[in-house]
């Protein structure tokens, strides 16, 4: 079996379909909490689901704000108002994922991940 992702609300279906397609449990947040729920309640709801959170929201991608270490793994998709590089950044990721089946491979990590790279934050 593969991952388990809860998507944030702003995440494309394209991206949504993609992780799906690889295999991976992919949790909606429309379906557990409301869309204009605040960051606080999306990445604990993540939590509570024992999931990965994917997010193209910048804030959760602020160590600070969001410390890695304190959850299961964030992955914040650097789009940037391009969403033309979505089929090559899923690309990236899904050869990443097929690599790094286990959960454990993201826990109290922050995964930037660019159509060119994925920077790995603790």
């Amino acid at each position: 079996m593969g991952l388990r992702f809860f998507v944030d609300q702003c995440v494309p279906v394209s991206v949504i379909d993609t992780l799906r397609d690889a295999g991976h449990d992919v949790l909606i947040l429309r379906e557990y909490i409301p869309n204009n729920a605040d960051d606080a309640i999306v990445i604990a709801k993540a939590q509570e689901m024992d999931a990965i959170l994917v997010s193209l929201n910048g804030d959760f991608a602020d160590i600070t704000t969001y410390p890695p270490s304190r959850y299961k793994g964030i992955i914040a998709l650097q789009i940037r108002n391009h969403p033309e590089v979505i089929p090559l950044l899923m690309q990236r990721l899904n050869a990443y994922l097929t690599t790094h089946l286990g959960m454990s491979n993201y826990e109290g990590q922050l995964f930037l991940v660019e159509a060119h790279r994925i920077r790995i934050r603790r």
